[in-house]
């Protein structure tokens, strides 16, 4: 038995992620810890991008960065890791390259080339980092905030595996699907029986709150999207959640950028999921209409905004937390965040403003409401 965690002194996102009432918005960013920090990037001039993924101490120190330097204005964590860690437990190489991003040298080029991936994958074994980065980090943040795990998406990392990298088309993933589907669904099985032990090894760690990246999903048309995606989703969610058990589970969200035609069914609770994380695409009013109270939504801002200087910041950010979190339909089921992950340009005063815009206009908008006796504290 492990050494007890900190009580935890800040739970408003894990209210919010269960359809609780909050006094504010809580709020967090994807890609918090990252190359607009210039601690992290001072980091990173010493250490390898996987260095850090892989070395607990500098992941516990990485994630923490953001955290101490917005001190009071995060409502979690997110742990510094990569969706990538997936491919390589299944036995691929990946590589962070600068100024390019992930390469995987030797992609899955044909079905065949699945026979080089591991039949049987032991979290504790491949990804065990990951999980005593989770456990340091939960120690560390002595029970400021929670602490977020996560994974990439089936048909992401498949994607990924097959294209060898970004790609502006996803070509040759798109071919497998459409030419190979007997064997695409294999594949997307494969890595999803990996990302349901891993996401319950997260928890175990100490991950109080989950998140699946589904970050391609926009490339995959709706009926492409029903089979090749959601159908593994719904069953990572569910998985997850069984294999922990009432007691373990915690909330878990999901991120499909780009499919804003699939708002409705992942918003069925019979997903699986608390929480659906939106990009910028959607507007608040036409999300909460989708959604129909059935989840807490999450997002959306447009990170360019962050760019536009602090005017623009404070117009935006507030239009954002009003239309989600304001008004009779409101239902407070709202966490802030960015439409994607934040950009490494964006400056660290941006950052604040976005973060203080967001505490000011969450607490006018509970107040205003419970001045109105919407709301009982």
């Amino acid at each position: 038995m492990g050494k007890a965690f900190p009580r935890l002194k800040n739970d408003l996102i894990l209210r919010a992620a269960r359809g609780e009432e909050t006094e504010r918005v809580p709020v967090w960013v994807m890609r918090q810890a990252g190359r607009y920090l210039p601690e992290f990037r001072k980091v990173r001039e010493e250490h390898d991008f996987f260095e850090v993924v892989r070395t607990p101490e500098l992941a516990t120190k990485v994630t923490l960065q953001p955290i101490d330097r917005y001190n009071n204005l995060l409502d979690a964590a997110i742990i510094f890791s990569d969706i990538l860690v997936v491919p390589q437990a299944l036995g691929l190489v990946v590589e962070m390259l600068p100024g390019k991003g992930p390469s995987l040298p030797n992609p899955l080029t044909s079905p065949e080339d699945m026979k080089r991936l591991k039949k049987k994958v032991d979290v504790h074994k491949e990804l065990q980092y990951v999980f005593d980065a989770i456990t340091m980090t939960r120690h560390a943040l002595e029970g400021r905030v929670p602490l977020i795990g996560f994974t990439g998406a089936p048909w992401t990392q498949m994607a990924y595996m097959v294209e060898g990298g970004g790609s502006k088309t996803f070509s040759k993933a798109k071919t497998w699907i459409f030419q190979h589907p007997k064997e695409s669904h294999e594949l997307l099985q494969r890595i999803t029986d990996v990302s349901v032990d891993y996401l319950v090894g997260q928890v175990h760690a100490g991950a109080q709150m989950l998140q699946v990246f589904e970050s391609w999903a926009g490339e995959l048309g709706p009926n492409e999207f029903e089979k090749f995606s959601l159908p593994y989703l719904i069953q990572i969610a569910r998985r997850v959640k069984a294999e922990l058990g009432p007691e373990k589970a915690v909330p878990m969200t999901v991120f499909a950028k780009g499919a804003w035609f699939a708002l409705d069914k992942l918003s069925d609770p019979s997903s699986g999921f608390d929480v659906v994380s939106l990009d910028w695409s959607h507007t608040p009013a036409g999300a909460k209409t989708v959604s129909r109270g059935r989840v807490t939504l999450q997002g959306n801002l447009d990170p360019t905004v962050l760019l536009g200087g602090e005017d623009a910041i404070v117009e935006e950010t507030e239009k954002m937390v009003r239309g989600f979190f304001g008004g009779a339909d409101g239902g407070m089921k709202y966490i802030a965040n960015l439409g994607h992950g934040i950009l490494p340009d964006v400056s660290v005063d941006a950052m604040e403003v976005f973060l203080k815009t967001v505490h000011r206009v969450g607490r006018e908008v509970a107040a205003e409401r419970w001045n109105e006796g919407e709301v009982e504290w």
